[in-house]
């Protein structure tokens, strides 16, 4: 599902505008972005957590030219979904049907 198929079903299900949806999506996104970007982590009850995490340095190899690289300390994004959320997905029957097709 792309974000216009998620825009435009938001837009289904609450009858708002889709122009107002795509804001409202984008804008969430951007602090989404601008949040973790700072340092912070977004915790939404149900749904899941946005968490910078960090990866130490390391040595890594660059096989074609056989040196070494090292890779600074960094953040990388990440999310982990709420344990509801994995419920959800593990009893969705639709989901079960598809691994069984």
């Amino acid at each position: 599902m792309t974000k216009a198929e998620v825009i435009s079903e938001i837009a289904d299900k609450t009858g708002i505008e889709k122009s107002d949806v795509t804001a409202t999506v984008e804008a969430f996104f951007k602090v989404v972005k601008d949040s973790m970007a700072d340092g912070n982590n977004i915790y939404v009850r149900g749904f899941g957590s946005f968490v910078n995490k960090k990866r130490a340095k390391k040595v890594a190899r660059n096989i074609s030219k056989n040196t070494s690289i090292i890779i600074d300390e960094h953040f990388i994004p990440s999310f982990k979904p709420s344990k509801t959320f994995v419920a959800k997905i593990k009893n969705s029957k639709k989901i079960k049907e598809a691994v069984v097709s």
